[in-house]
């Protein structure tokens, strides 16, 4: 498992922030892993929803923490994006105000600026 990537907070709709982070990883546990390292910082700890996927060679596996459906937006786009052993973490600390179905268009904007950050095309 190489270190976890945190490029903070990227994009703020109505309140909401938005963060994004994520590593490479072999199986379910390393994802645990660096879910825990991710809250170990307070702040995440704290966040509203810490939304993920993963693509492994076991299969998909995906958690929406809440975020109903978020983590099979992030799921479909490191699919389409071919990325393997990859695990990508979307944060959102909710800002008061409901986004409706702009939250999956902010889901995939944060998922989209951690690959263009790794350099995977998406």
């Amino acid at each position: 498992m190489t270190g976890l990537v945190r490029l903070g907070v990227i994009l703020t709709d109505r309140g909401s922030k938005y963060a994004v982070s994520g590593a490479t990883v072999a199986s379910r546990t390393e994802i645990d892993a660096v879910l825990d390292d991710l809250k170990s910082d307070k702040s995440y700890a704290k966040a509203t929803h810490n939304t993920w996927a993963a693509n492994l060679p076991t299969g998909a596996l995906k958690a929406d923490d809440g975020e109903s459906g978020a983590g099979m937006v992030i799921l479909r786009m490191i699919e389409r994006a071919g990325l393997q052993n990859h695990v990508i973490i979307v944060t959102r600390w909710y800002g008061g105000k409901k986004l409706g179905g702009d939250r999956f268009r902010r889901v995939q904007d944060a998922t989209r600026a951690y690959l263009d950050h790794i350099g995977v095309a998406s």
